[in-house]
């Protein structure tokens, strides 16, 4: 069962990819539905088998590598958390999978489409269980592979294109990072094997080491190393400009990369190696500073965004950074917790808003929305409960996740940890905020769109409706019915050793044993509540208070709509000057010398030197007899005179 829950989804992207044309579309779609939903029956029965039943093991396949003293095992590692990655990812999948059958019905590269949904899943399920570093970049590799192709699917949209690789480059930046974190692992415990690693991970606790001429603590560089490659897969800031650009990819895509998958890779991370950030205070101060702004800047920018995935898409990078903040205070339960929580209502909102653009005829923009919630009335439920689980309103899972990580870091009683608490309450209003409007925006007042799209105005297929109803129960359900196992009195029993915290780091105990004051525990429903009834004010009561708010303040609206202008900084630090440099090796280096005076240089010589011995063949009897009687005027001269003696 362990061994089906992870290779189905490669079966099925294989038989998809390479026999899609013999068995066709459906074909196709029956055959990765089939080998998802399989995996995802085989990743319930692990979850319940690992997590619930405590039978934690390890599946060896075969060997990887094996190269003198190095040698890392092909293997599936399942204990807790690999668990709860693989139930989340399978299940899902499986939903995405069944809703991407009715949204991509009219493309006519639906193999190509579903076997790459396939392959995605395999990939991350191979990183989630993985029982070493190696095993672990493969899988981490594999997405960033498969997620280029899945967000420049529609290759022939120039934007898509441009996405796809400024995606896969920004990756590539954090991924270095890991590789030489996964290095830095490897040079101070001679092992790549996380038990070997994590049963090392105390003696190495005041080790030191060199790097780049400075003395520093080895764990902490270590970490760093590892954490860098996390922010560049969970678009974390300073790595985060791919993901709103990621918004080209076909819709099931973005809710496959952006809710239980690729961007919560990071966070999986730095959980599974959360017994050596628990050594280095320093890394999870950066983790969680990080973390926090992330939250707070992603937020802000998703408040005047119009096009309705770009604002979910920013709403994701803002829950990363809450999972990345608590595990930053040690809180590593509540962010895998919140992950978990967060794949649920994220891919709800995600495909909820597919089923928007499918029912107004491929329209994003919200601002040419409004008055069809009577027209779609699953799609506005189900949008209704992705905002109620998002903003964290009871008993919906986001209100259990995303408290107890904020009661999390306020319970840290660390600078780092207030740093964060303050960003997350502010974070938690604007994301309330943005989030209702949104809704207000996308399904309520007059309606803004064409006299064509309003007629053509319809709710999806129960294909597609029917994952969503799926996804909706779990915005519901999973909160309340994990917060016992995740963050509650059972955690040490759930979790039996599968993520490792310090006890004077425990900042979840800290939570549950301070007990915090009323206005503690309840500000993120009271922030929360203030800025849905903001937003209800500014968009349904007054709608023309947005346009003189962004007439009285220009220059932060565009700020704000522009992103912070971290795009344009990074063109201008990097992008130009890399195609500067670029252009001067093409045309100074390569042309000017290298073929100047190399196999350029050489042929026009010989050219040149041919055309002018070609010169001497003049064809006239004498001028070949007189260069008869200079050459045996030289010899004769060099016979008399210039002959050694």
């Amino acid at each position: 069962m362990l061994i089906a829950a992870v290779f189905l989804p490669l079966l099925g992207a294989f038989i998809a990819g390479f026999f899609g044309r013999i068995i066709g579309d459906r074909g196709s779609q029956i055959v990765t539905c089939l080998g998802v939903g399989l995996a995802a029956l085989a990743g319930i029965y692990s979850f319940y088998d690992v997590a619930i039943e405590g039978h934690k093991q390890v599946v060896n396949i075969a060997t990887f590598i094996s190269s003198g003293t190095f040698e890392a095992q092909w293997a599936l590692r399942f204990d807790t958390l690999s668990a709860v990655m693989v139930m989340t990812v399978t299940v899902v999948s499986t939903l995405i999978h069944v809703y991407a059958c009715g949204y991509m019905s009219h493309d006519d590269s639906q193999p190509r489409f579903m076997a790459y949904l396939s392959l995605f899943t395999f990939a991350m399920l191979m990183l989630v269980t993985a029982d070493n570093l190696v095993q672990l970049f493969f899988g981490w590799e594999g997405v960033g592979l498969v997620s280029y192709l899945l967000i420049g699917f529609w290759f022939k949209k120039p934007s898509a294109n441009a996405a796809a690789i400024k995606a896969f480059v920004v990756n590539r930046v954090g991924d270095f990072g890991f590789l030489l974190g996964i290095f830095a692992v490897y040079f101070l415990f001679d092992a790549v094997s996380f038990d070997t690693i994590f049963g090392a991970v105390e003696g190495k606790a005041e080790a030191e080491v060199t790097f780049f001429s400075i003395h520093a603590h080895a764990l902490t560089i270590t970490c760093i190393l590892l954490f860098i490659g996390a922010m560049g897969k969970s678009a974390q800031l300073f790595l985060h400009t791919w993901l709103p650009d990621a918004m080209e990819g076909p819709t099931p895509v973005s809710a496959l990369i952006h809710a239980a998958t690729m961007v919560t890779a990071g966070v999986f991370l730095v959980a599974r190696m959360s017994p050596l950030f628990e050594y280095a205070p320093t890394a999870l101060t950066m983790v969680t500073i990080i973390g926090a702004s992330t939250a707070i800047f992603a937020a802000t920018i998703g408040c005047v965004q119009t096009d309705i995935k770009r604002i979910i898409a920013f709403s994701t990078c803002s829950q990363l950074g809450y999972m990345f903040f608590a595990c930053g205070v040690s809180a590593y339960q509540a962010g895998v917790f919140h992950l978990m929580t967060h794949a649920w209502f994220k891919a709800l909102l995600f495909l909820g808003a597919g089923s928007v653009i499918h029912a107004m005829s491929n329209e994003q923009d919200i601002r040419k929305m409004g008055g069809i919630w009577r027209m779609i009335p699953i799609t506005f439920a189900i949008m209704v409960i992705g905002t109620l689980a998002i903003t964290g309103i009871p008993p919906f899972a986001g209100y259990f996740s995303k408290d107890m990580v904020l009661e999390a870091a306020y319970a840290a009683h660390t600078g780092p940890g207030n740093y964060a608490y303050i960003l997350g309450i502010t974070a938690a209003f604007l994301t309330s905020f943005y989030s209702w409007r949104l809704i207000f925006l996308t399904f309520f007042g007059t309606p803004r769109a064409d006299h064509h799209t309003m007629e053509h105005i319809h709710e999806s297929p129960p294909v597609m409706t029917g994952p969503l109803i799926g996804l909706a129960l779990g915005a519901v359900f999973a909160g309340m019915l994990g917060v016992h196992y995740f963050v509650g009195e059972g955690r040490e029993e759930f979790w039996r050793g599968a993520i490792a915290v310090l006890e004077e780091h425990d900042s979840i105990h800290h939570a549950h044993e301070s007990h915090p004051a009323f206005f503690i525990k309840y500000l993120p429903l009271i922030v929360s509540l203030a800025g849905a009834a903001l937003s209800y004010l500014m968009y349904i009561r007054k709608p023309e208070l947005p346009a003189k708010l962004a007439g009285m303040f220009p220059g932060v609206y565009q700020f704000l709509l522009n992103k912070w202008y971290f795009d344009e900084i990074y063109d201008f630090l990097f992008v130009k000057n890399a195609f500067r440099l670029g252009r001067f090796f093409w045309k100074k280096v390569d042309t000017g010398v290298i073929d100047r005076f190399g196999p350029d240089g050489i042929a026009q010589a010989t050219v040149g030197g041919a055309r002018r011995l070609g010169t001497v063949q003049s064809g006239y009897l004498y001028h070949y007899a007189f260069a008869m009687i200079i050459g045996i005027a030289a010899i004769v001269s060099w016979f008399v005179i210039g002959r050694p003696e």
